[in-house]
């Protein structure tokens, strides 16, 4: 076995493990990854979470070999739909989820020791993990770490902390922005990569990692890389990210045969954890997509990286030579010192399921990092609102079926809504596909490409697009379809759809789209979205706006649709957010009113041909979708007969007396110092309607005018109370209305009409003794003495 540097601090490590937590800094390739498990299994059973899939399963299969026992026996992995160990392996490399999930089954009463890898990631689930496990004290944690600050971290943990020094050779760093201060950017992307790695292949021997944003970037570079063969032959160009085949990964991870020369363009999952063998040059475009808070929503976008991140990807040239980085930016970038932590830039829905899964509440749980309120309190309302948990926190019956489910919080508690199986499986179909990193589908830029998808697809619906295109056997070639992410669409489909209970893809039984769209409006309204009126692109639910992606097939004639997926990125000229629908599924403004959407208000009623009718008006986010006159039904019609009696249509002289009436209680209250409520005219009459057994217009005749009377001030004080503190008042040439204060001891009188220019005076008003009158005259107020 090759000596590492870690095997310097072996001694302490076992020794430490004993009695007590520990935090291991380390550089990457230093080999913390592959010797920490084996030395930590003596005490025990060890689960290593390792941030990403590849990294585990190919740590997995080194650290198989250097413990000497097959893979899956002695050592094994977990990952998601894929897994090789057994209840006797001693060592078992998993994803964080996998970790978290076995953590809320069986508090992972299996393992003695939980080793987190390349914690300074500040992943959310590798932070919930962390807080859980300290909380429940029943395992020894080991953290390792590369750039984090270890003391910080072995403070928060009550550790000790062991440093162990890198193997590295020098690497001379040259900037190719001609601009020192250049931001990292997309633009021209490709063309700079070549001509970096053109340089690169002149004047280093050995391999090229370039390290770019994502899949759509590491294709393009790819391609414009291929005019390179005719050059260099012999040159291999291997794509490194999580959804690349094993045989492409197992590529890029092994040493070179042949002699080949690898150019391996990667993602930040050639950063930490895997050491890629032989090379001696990195491309650093300076670009991650990362995620980010925007208006409340997770927003994954291009960003800059950190500064740590720029020093780890540097040292991935001098593992085993000189080695050379060259950075496609300026010199003196301003790149933020470190990445900020997951849990500070996502929104908060599964971190909090996740530990309502184990027993917590994540506002209570100590983490390394403080959680923002507003954070918290959104993600509470969310999972409220799907009745994953109960207003105290815990966990419902309903949360322990999302959470084990591999894909968004919001698609599993829609699948789980869903009233029939055909439903289901369609559900599950849609969030398999919205749940791969590239799209499934390119809409087409050719006219054939276009009369084809609508032969195949003939109603311009997105959700009925993805479904088919999991389902279907015979897709248009003209069709611009990714095969690789559809194949993992389906793979996921069948995975769910087993753990369901559902029948396989191959035995779906036949969906109604109509169906499908009332039980997601019903289980979720939020994602129903209505056309401004002016503004055409413009879509709003109440709570945000969203605007038609070019990616969706969305009709201009549609009125409304159901929003699956939003791609937000920034407006410009504002600092606010552009939400792009790029999956929406028509639907007409009477589906809406038929699944009662949106808030219906009483407009006018009127009598016509003896007939008692009353208009409705149905609004969604801002916009009237509905408006229609009817008799009105049991629970309109209180308020519609009332309404008619306050404007002495029916019941004549009722109103005048009600008023009255009430005039009279308010006072009796003031001069009782009784704070109870004086009711509103129409609300007290709708409901001593009701109280009287209304239910239909054929039980107005069964109702007297004395039954609608408000008895309130007892009869001996009536007589007094009018006479003292009338509502109006006529003076000479002069009408008044008059506003008692008795809480201030003060009565505005108030000019209605009348040609009298001069003011009031006092003997001209009843006696009101002890309260203090004014008179209001326009804009003018002034004292009565």
């Amino acid at each position: 076995m090759n000596v590492l540097p870690i095997d310097k601090i072996r001694s302490d490590f076992t020794q430490a493990i004993k009695t007590q937590h520990l935090v291991v800094q380390a550089e990457t390739g230093s080999g913390k990854s592959t010797r920490l498990p084996l030395w930590a299994k003596a005490e025990g059973k060890v689960l290593v979470v390792e941030p990403r899939r590849v990294a585990c399963t190919a740590l997995a299969e080194y650290v198989a070999q250097l413990d000497n026992t097959p893979l899956g026996e002695g050592v094994g992995y977990a990952i998601r739909f894929d897994s090789q160990y057994q209840p006797s392996s001693q060592v078992i490399f998993v994803t964080p989820g996998i970790a978290l999930r076995w953590l809320s089954d069986n508090g992972l009463r299996d393992f003695k020791t939980v080793i987190i890898d390349e914690f300074h990631e500040r992943r959310w689930d590798t932070d919930v993990l962390l807080a859980l496990l300290k909380k429940k004290d029943g395992h020894r944690i080991v953290l390792t770490s590369a750039t984090f600050n270890s003391q910080q971290l072995s403070d928060y943990l009550g550790g000790k902390r062991l440093i162990s020094e890198g193997r590295s050779y020098p690497v001379m760093v040259e900037h190719l922005s001609h601009n020192k201060q250049a931001m990292p950017e997309q633009n021209d992307l490709e063309k700079r990569v070549r001509s970096a790695v053109e340089q690169a292949l002149v004047r280093q021997p050995g391999d090229v990692l370039v390290f770019l944003p994502g899949r759509r970037e590491i294709a393009a570079c790819q391609s414009a890389l291929q005019s390179l063969l005719r050059e260099y032959p012999a040159l291999n160009i291997i794509p490194l990210h999580a959804a690349e085949s094993k045989q492409c990964q197992q590529q890029a991870l092994n040493a070179s045969a042949h002699q080949k020369r690898k150019v391996v363009l990667a993602t930040n999952i050639a950063e930490t954890s895997l050491t890629i063998p032989g090379v001696t040059t990195v491309i650093d475009s300076g670009l991650e997509r990362r995620t980010h808070q925007r208006g409340g929503r997770t927003v994954l976008s291009l960003q800059a990286i950190s500064q740590a991140s720029a020093e780890q990807r540097k040292g991935r040239a001098g593992r085993t030579q000189a080695g050379l980085c060259l950075r496609l930016y300026g010199e003196f970038a301003p790149l933020v010192a470190t990445t900020p932590p997951e849990l500070l830039r996502e929104e908060l829905v599964e971190p909090m399921l996740a530990a309502a899964s184990c027993g917590e509440r994540l506002g209570q749980l100590l983490l390394p990092s403080s959680l923002p309120d507003a954070a918290l309190k959104r993600a509470s309302d969310k999972l409220i609102n799907m009745q994953a948990i109960n207003t105290s926190g815990v966990i419902t019956e309903h949360g322990k079926v999302l959470y084990p489910l591999p894909i968004d919080t919001l698609f599993a508690h829609l699948i789980t809504a869903m009233p029939t199986t055909a439903l289901r499986c369609a559900m599950v179909d849609v969030a398999c596909a919205l749940s791969q990193s590239q799209r499934l589908i390119q809409l087409p830029n050719t006219e054939e490409g276009h009369k084809a998808l609508k032969q195949w697809q003939a109603h311009a619906c997105d959700i009925s697009t993805l479904i088919s295109l999991i389902r279907s056997q015979s897709i248009p070639v003209e069709l611009q379809v990714d095969s690789r992410s559809q194949a993992e669409a389906k793979v996921m489909a069948n995975k769910i759809r087993y753990s369901l209970a559902l029948p396989a893809i191959k035995d779906s039984a036949e969906y109604t789209l109509k169906a499908l769209q009332e039980a997601i409006a019903v289980a979720l309204p939020e994602l129903v979205f209505v056309r401004r009126q002016k503004r055409r692109q413009a879509l709003g639910n109440g709570y945000s706006e969203v605007t038609v992606g070019r990616d969706s097939r969305f009709a201009e004639e549609a009125e409304a649709a159901i929003v699956l997926d939003q791609h937000i990125i920034p407006a410009k000229g504002t600092k606010q957010n552009l939400a792009l629908a790029t999956c929406m599924s028509p639907i007409t403004l009477k589906q809406m009113c038929q699944w009662q959407l949106g808030d219906v208000t009483l407009g006018r009623t009127f009598i016509e041909k003896k007939k008692i009718l009353v208009e409705t008006h149905r609004t969604f986010a801002g916009r009237e979708i509905e408006k229609k006159q009817s008799p009105p039904n049991q629970a309109l019609l209180p308020l519609a007969l009332s309404e008619l009696i306050l404007r002495n249509k029916i019941f004549p002289k009722v109103a005048e007396q009600l008023h009255a009436d009430l005039h009279a209680w308010k006072i009796y209250l003031s001069l009782e110092k009784r704070a109870d409520a004086v009711p509103e005219p129409g609300a007290y009459l709708a409901e001593k309607l009701v109280s009287l057994g209304l239910e239909t217009v054929d039980d107005i005749p069964l109702i007297d005018a004395d039954d609608l009377a408000f008895d309130g001030v007892p009869d001996w004080q009536r007589e007094d109370i009018d006479n003292l503190y009338p509502k109006q008042l006529a003076l000479a040439n002069l009408q008044l209305k008059v506003d008692y204060q008795l809480d201030k001891n003060t009565v505005v009188i108030e000019r209605v009409t009348g040609i009298r220019k001069t003011d009031p005076q006092r003997w001209e008003l009843p006696k009101w003794q002890g309260l203090k009158i004014r008179y209001k005259v326009a804009s003018r107020v002034v004292d009565v003495r």
